[in-house]
This record gives structure tokens, sequence and C-alpha cells, in this order.
């Protein structure tokens, strides 16, 4: 799905969710190619100009969510959890640990040792970045979420600097284990974290 429209599929459910209309929702979906400019975007994070990515089929959109630029596209599995936070303790930091360690568990279920990189927010395999993070709160309902790099062109990251970190690589789960992981493979793992992680909260 493109990212327009599933924006607003996230809008309409954190409606239904602060009115109390539908319970924490989890969606999975994997976009178009597009470069999203979160809250703390810098220009310079851009490498190249906005005709020169238009002319690779990558479209630009300005996000509300935090962070800075990140990737889109086929291959990547992008996670948005539409939870009342509320109900969870009302801590934005706890929130962003518990996404966390979501993808620490699905990643464990591949094999892979993902770990925590402070102070950069996001899960990392070594020094290279397997899943980021980028979010927004309203009312204490989260919205977007958190992007796991399954089968994904690498290369597309080339053309950025990620979440504005230029020290550091980028990964996926293909790549780390040397065999394809669709974004198919990695949904089940995906949910099953997300029931393990929060089935205590």
């Amino acid at each position: 799905m493109a990212y327009g429209p599933a924006l607003q599929v996230q809008l309409s459910l954190l409606e239904d969710v602060l009115a109390g209309r539908a319970q924490n929702t989890l969606l999975l979906v994997d976009h178009d190619p597009v470069l999203t400019l979160g809250a703390n975007f810098h220009e310079e994070h851009l490498l190249l100009s906005l005709a020169e990515y238009e002319a690779r089929g990558i479209q630009v959109v300005r996000s509300d969510r935090g962070g800075d630029v990140t990737f889109h596209g086929p291959g990547q599995l992008v996670i948005y959890p539409i939870f009342n936070v509320a109900e969870l303790g009302k801590d934005l930091h706890r929130w962003l640990r518990d996404l966390e360690e979501t993808m620490l568990v699905a990643t464990e279920t591949f094999g892979l040792a993902g770990r925590r990189f402070a102070p950069h927010t996001g899960v990392w395999i070594g020094d290279r970045k397997i899943a980021a993070i980028g979010i927004k709160m309203r009312r204490w309902v989260s919205m977007h979420g958190i992007a796991l790099n399954c089968d994904t062109d690498l290369g597309a990251f080339d053309l950025i600097v990620p979440c504005g970190i230029g020290a550091y690589g980028v990964t996926s789960l293909s790549q780390e284990l040397g065999y394809r992981i669709s974004i198919s493979d990695a949904k089940p793992a995906v949910v099953d974290a997300f029931q393990r992680v929060f089935a205590t909260r």
C-alpha cells in the first residue's frame, strides 16, 4: 500500500481507539518506495535532489513521526501499532523500549542476536540497524511505528543518511542470514513477538 493511504488508515483507526470504538490494533504493511521525513529531519540528510528521487521512483513525504529521514519500500515490513499507551502506564520511554523488545524477540526467532544501541532508538545487529522506530503520540494513543528490513533493497539507504546516523550501516534479515526472508516469513514472528511482549501489560 502506498504511504498516503496507509496513513489515512492509521488516522482513522487512531480516532476509533481514542473514542473507544476499536481495540488496540496492529497494522502490518509494505509500502511502495518512499522516503519519510520525520519531525527531526535535517535537509543535509537527503543526498539527492527531490527530482533525482522522483526519477528513481521514490516518493518523498513529510511525516509527523519522531526521528529523521528513513526509507520504506518492497521487502520491508512496516509495523503500525495503534495502541492506547495510557493502558500501558503512560510512559513514552517504556513504550519505545517495549517496541524495541518486540524486534529483539522477533529477530531472535531467526537466530539473530539483536541489541539496543543507546542513545539511538531501534534494534541493531552489531553496528547495523535492522529495525527503525519512529512514533507519534496523540492523547496517549500511538501511531506510526517500526520498519523491519526483511528482504529490502539496502542500496536505497545509500541515497540518504538513514535516521540521521551516518556512522553506522543498515542491514536486513536476509542479509544477516544469507538466505531470503520475505515479509510473509517475518509476519508470524512479529505478531508472536507483540503477543509475548504485551501479554502481561
